[in-house]
């Protein structure tokens, strides 16, 4: 077999792709880069991410470019390093259309069977939406991909006054590479260049007017076409700022203290008049306590007894506010905003429903959150236990922290 046999036969079935970047992005405004399909975005030009994705799809064969004959220094620049022979650069045309037709005609002699003909300063299209394409694809029709129009469609009348509201629930928004049996659009495209017709704003619309079917494929949201100055700085930033994910963080806390004789017993802050108190070195607040070691979890900061040693004489009888303060300034510190706690309390007695809102004006206070981010429960253990038998009470928290994101490694 000659190499031209060889070539022949790897063309069969061949699926070709034409990228049309030959406008010169008025819209856009200058640059010293060059025309917008050349502005650097990512640290690569915009018409250098768009020929890498359809060169590492398999079942590309032949790449056409339409580019401006005063581009070529651009364009060689923007694709140095690129050794892969299906890609073929040509002159464009005066218009998309015309430029999208002389890339036509470079696919000539072998024709291939499919092509896919998309916008350059369309850089982030991707593998799957190529799939859907090509598969959309048969003999007698065309694909397009496109997303439902989801904005509310005004028609202007005289003086810029509103005509009418556009019915939406049919409408689509077009976007590329939009796929077609080479041999029906390309003889479109002639049949249009032959009968003067220039006014086809995408080659769909070509396909409609000489009556080949377009089915509608699913777009990308992501497939978006770089127009304005805007669409270049955020693709660029798109590509160069690291993904950042919130760094949202659960900690867990449990106390528990027994009762001695006293008056009253200290809970979330709140003095509850009862018959006996909560023993321990401090104040022996079971709530403020478990909430302390749920804070401190959250950004690895060790418990309550790292930062208050029970052994040390200072805290004896020490109002455990402080401990909670304490834990939240480390909080803050680290960078960390307190979305919410939540603390239960487990007794037979006091009653806590009737302090709850004084718990929760307390906590807001002393964590300087909003009281709706404040969630204070009570629970009995069923009689059961050391808490059923009311020798103690127990407490449970937990602590939401949303810390400064980071870049997962």
């Amino acid at each position: 077999m000659t190499q031209s046999d060889s070539l022949t036969a790897r063309r069969t079935g061949e699926v070709a792709a034409v990228i049309v970047a030959a406008g010169r992005g008025e819209r856009a405004g200058q640059s010293v880069e060059g025309p917008k399909q050349y502005r650097q975005i990512g640290g690569k030009p915009v018409l250098r991410h768009t020929l890498e994705t359809f060169l590492t799809d398999p079942r590309i064969g032949r790449v056409v470019v339409a580019i401006h004959p005063d581009d070529e220094a651009l364009f060689a620049e923007a694709t140095a390093g690129l050794t892969d022979d299906r890609v073929i650069a040509i002159h464009g045309g005066h218009s998309r259309q015309a430029s999208t037709r002389l890339a036509l005609l470079a696919l000539y002699d072998p024709s291939p069977q499919t092509v896919l003909i998309h916008d350059g300063v369309r850089p982030f299209i991707d593998r799957e939406l190529i799939d859907r394409i090509i598969a959309a694809v048969e003999d007698g029709r065309g694909a397009l991909p496109s997303l439902p129009v989801a904005d509310t469609i005004k028609r202007a009348g005289p003086a810029g006054n509103i005509a009418e509201t556009v019915p939406r629930h049919d409408l689509h928004a077009a976007q590329t590479p939009q796929g077609f049996p080479f041999a029906l659009i390309a003889a479109a495209h002639e049949r249009a260049h032959k009968l003067g017709r220039e006014d086809f704003t995408d080659d769909a619309s070509i396909a409609e007017w000489a009556k080949i079917p377009v089915r509608l494929v699913a777009g990308s949201v992501d497939n978006i076409k770089l127009t304005w100055a805007r669409d270049i700085a955020l693709a660029d930033e798109r590509l160069t700022r690291p993904s950042v994910f919130p760094d949202v963080r659960t900690g867990n806390g449990y106390d528990v203290h027994t009762f001695a004789d006293g008056d009253a017993v200290v809970l979330c802050g709140v003095a509850i008049p009862h018959h006996k108190r909560l023993s321990g070195h401090s104040d022996a607040d079971v709530g403020l306590h478990a909430l302390t070691d749920a804070l401190l979890a959250t950004c690895g900061a060790g418990d309550i007894g790292t930062h208050f040693p029970p052994s040390e004489p200072q805290w004896k009888g020490a109002a455990s506010h402080i401990f909670l303060e304490h834990a939240a300034a480390i909080v803050r510190e680290a960078g960390g905003r307190i979305a919410n706690v939540d603390v239960t309390i487990v007794c037979e007695a006091p009653k806590i429903g009737p302090h709850r809102e004084s718990m929760t004006a307390a906590l807001a206070g002393m964590l300087n959150i909003a009281p709706h981010r404040i969630s204070i429960k009570a629970t009995t253990n069923e009689k059961m236990g050391f808490v059923g038998r009311e020798e103690g009470i127990a407490s449970i928290a937990t602590a939401s922290v949303i810390y400064p994101g980071e870049v997962p490694a």
